[in-house]
């Protein structure tokens, strides 16, 4: 999946989920999938917000253990901050405090 490449149907959910996750919440790859209970799974989750994800709050899609995308902790971080976002841990790595931060969804 490239920019140049029209969004598919997969895709605009997938982004349309990630936008409608509240500051200071976050989903995971594999919760985005499972809420959408059709189609590919967290790997395809990830491609859609790495191809696409510029567009819409990144910082709130994040994997299982709690960590943002490889490469992106500090600038996910002053996000984090800024909306209160329960962390475990301000880094090195930065974490997420699943538990009390994860969004089941609408």
């Amino acid at each position: 999946m490239t920019r140049a490449e029209p969004i598919d149907d997969f895709a605009a959910r997938v982004l349309d989920v990630v936008e409608s996750i509240p500051p200071g919440r976050v989903m995971s790859y594999g919760d985005i999938a499972g809420y959408l209970r059709r189609g590919p799974g967290p790997r395809q989750v990830g491609r859609v917000m790495s191809a696409y994800g510029g567009a819409v709050p990144w910082w709130r899609v994040i994997h299982a253990d709690g960590t943002p995308a490889p490469g992106h902790d500090l600038a996910a971080l002053a996000h984090y901050l800024a909306e209160g976002t329960p962390l475990r841990s301000a880094g090195p790595p930065v974490r997420v405090d699943m538990r009390r931060a994860r969004w089941p969804g609408r």
